[in-house]
């Protein structure tokens, strides 16, 4: 809010875990490691054989999304890419204040003004193609950033941007102040949901303690991760689906047969799922 930037640069690269060359991240992985036996450890690991169903392939390129290493070649990658770039070249030729924000392949550039916003915009593209990498060019936007809008329209489209699954946007304080706020982003949330349910279908044959126990550890990790202020609602929009959705699959222990929610109300009050709260005040 003190750097009055009102423009930004919500990008995406397209399948990066999918196309990161290999040969160039081991040449970048050279200027940092001197031990060949690393190096050569990386590579092996990088080319190992991935077995899905009953079939073994050997890929030429990319790294597996998930993998305990890939976060940290995507940054080492990223940094030569994007990050030493957009300092050594992009903030100079800059006519008002920019900065760049980057977690792995997910980043935004924010910008004081239109026009340097939009020159970085239209190089971006150039910029990653030079390293085997796309820009998206529907996911990839623009974004006047500014408090103008009517209070209450965060939710999507203009004058707003997700980043590491979350929306931000513009709201009111409750002295009535211009604040940037956040909530859950909508396709995160509809993937939370999903894998609640999902979780409650395939495990409902587990006892019901160890089914509590696990179901507990899920809702308290997406509320230390999204246990924003301002994002209760979407909070307690996951906690609303989890009940209903483990009800629901219990009741097909052992064939179809519903349990009524004065019985679920008993099972409840024995072992309570943690209510949503609020951990980070940002």
């Amino acid at each position: 809010m003190k750097e009055h930037i009102g423009w930004m640069v919500d990008a995406d690269v397209s399948a990066f875990f999918d196309s990161l060359d290999h040969d160039l991240l081991c040449e970048m992985l050279t200027q940092r490691v001197k031990d060949g036996a690393i190096l050569r450890l990386i590579r092996k690991w990088l080319r190992a054989g991935v077995l899905e169903g009953e079939t073994l392939s050997y890929p030429e390129r990319g790294s597996p999304q998930g993998g305990v290493v890939s976060p940290v070649l995507a940054n080492v990658f990223l940094d030569h890419v994007l990050d030493g770039w957009f300092e050594r070249e992009v903030k100079p030729r800059m006519k008002g204040r920019c900065f760049l924000l980057r977690f792995a392949d997910d980043f935004v550039i924010g910008c004081e003004r239109e026009d340097d916003a939009r020159r970085i915009l239209a190089v971006l593209p150039q910029r990653f193609a030079r390293f085997k990498l796309t820009i998206h060019p529907q996911k990839t936007r623009l974004v006047r950033f500014q408090p103008t809008r009517p209070e209450g329209m965060g939710g999507g489209g203009e004058g707003t941007f997700d980043f590491l699954g979350l929306t931000h946007y513009w709201g009111r304080s409750r002295r009535g102040y211009w604040v940037i706020k956040q909530h859950t982003a909508k396709k995160r949330l509809r993937r939370a949901m999903r894998a609640v349910w999902h979780w409650c279908r395939t495990h409902r044959h587990e006892p019901l303690r160890v089914q509590y126990r696990q179901l507990c550890r899920k809702l308290r990790g997406h509320y230390q991760y999204d246990g924003i202020r301002g994002n209760y609602r979407k909070l307690e929009a996951l906690y609303r689906c989890a009940e209903p959705a483990w009800r629901y699959w219990l009741s097909w222990r052992g064939g179809p047969r519903t349990i009524r929610w004065e019985t679920f109300a008993k099972l409840r009050a024995v072992l309570p799922l943690p209510t949503p709260r609020i951990v980070h005040s940002i």
